[in-house]
């Protein structure tokens, strides 16, 4: 047996445990938001961080990278735990079809985990659902936790997808909008390299944020 999950958040970046096989690819009849709260990663109960989840949108497609896990049941279990405890405020494990670029036809892989979130607050206390793009860089722009803080998420996710090919245009309109918040904006090199950006400050109407300082990072994220 094996096992295949795909990441679309922070594991395309980090994805924190031991795998045989990445393949970038995507998943049909997905996009992804930032409406789910975490409270133990990049955020806490009294100031919940956004960070994304799928949500179902026909036509869309979501680029991620799909990880194998072979060499046996207990390994299998060992990924899945750490995974389990790391994606702990997503509420469902969905099983997908995984699509890789060039091949948008027919599926790759089928079977393929992906960890997802009920878009409902009553039945999922982490829902948090859409917000207007200023309120939601607000939050993300103050929010942290003890993985590090939301803001540096967003923009990890933000280059992450850069440095596989795929920008998602709504994870770089909502950055831009955190760096406003910030009174920073990014200078991207004409060859768009996200590595190592300028920053130059950008006048803003808006009051300074008082930022608390960040605890130490440990390696598990959401």
């Amino acid at each position: 047996m094996v096992l295949w999950v795909f990441g679309y958040g922070s594991l395309v970046w980090n994805p924190g445990f031991e795998y045989d096989d990445k393949v970038i690819g995507f998943v049909k009849e997905y996009r992804r938001v930032f409406d789910l709260a975490c409270i133990d990663h990049r955020g806490t109960p009294q100031h919940p961080a956004r960070t994304c989840t799928l949500e179902k949108k026909q036509g869309s497609l979501c680029w991620g990278a799909a990880y194998c896990v072979r060499g046996g049941p207990e390994k299998e279990k060992a990924a899945m735990a750490y995974l389990e405890k790391r994606e702990c405020e997503y509420d469902e494990k969905t099983l997908v079809d995984f699509y890789k670029e060039g091949e948008s036809e027919v599926p790759l892989l089928t079977g393929v985990i992906v960890f997802t979130s009920t878009p409902d607050r009553i039945s999922n206390k982490y829902y948090l659902g859409p917000a207007p793009l200023e309120e939601m860089a607000r939050q993300i722009a103050t929010a942290f936790g003890p993985c590090g803080n939301n803001r540096d998420y967003l923009f990890s996710l933000e280059k992450a997808m850069f440095d596989i090919g795929h920008e998602d245009d709504y994870v770089i309109k909502l950055a831009n909008e955190v760096r406003k918040v910030l009174g920073i904006v990014s200078v991207v090199a004409k060859e768009k390299k996200l590595s190592a950006p300028s920053l130059v400050p950008l006048k803003s109407s808006l009051s300074p944020l008082k930022l608390a300082p960040l605890p130490e990072a440990i390696a598990m994220d959401s």
